[in-house]
């Protein structure tokens, strides 16, 4: 008799509970596989380009524990958006002599995203009417 509402109540609360998490994002492994299948790189082009994209992202770690360290203030949005675009022409540049023209072009389209909140309840952002 009291089963039903029960199980109601927990499968509500499940669904709340999980609904304001992030997705999870997959392990380098399944990121690196991924590219390589989309951009179509041979044995070889996949270790350059996961050795490339590793550098790169100690250099960021390395960047933020420094400004951490430092207390330094926050940097604003055109600083960040200039650096992260720095960051990327840099990281394309290393990419110029592994991969293909048109493996290039894919890699760019695929990496090339507006900086800013993500698309989604979270990055909705209110209007005055709200």
């Amino acid at each position: 008799m009291y089963r039903i509402p029960t199980i109601a109540a927990l499968c509500l609360t499940a669904a709340l509970a999980f609904a304001d998490t992030p997705p999870a994002q997959p392990p380098e492994g399944q990121r690196i596989e991924r590219l390589a299948l989309l951009l179509d790189l041979d044995a070889g082009q996949k270790v350059a380009v996961q050795k490339v994209l590793t550098e790169q992202r100690q250099e960021m770690k390395a960047e933020r524990k420094k400004a951490r360290e430092a207390g330094s203030a926050r940097p604003s949005r055109e600083e960040m958006k200039a650096h992260f675009e720095a960051q990327h022409a840099a990281v394309v540049e290393k990419l110029r002599p592994i991969l293909s023209d048109v493996q290039l072009k894919k890699f760019e389209a695929l990496t090339d995203r507006p900086m800013g909140p993500p698309p989604g309840p979270r990055g909705k952002r209110p209007t005055n009417d709200e």
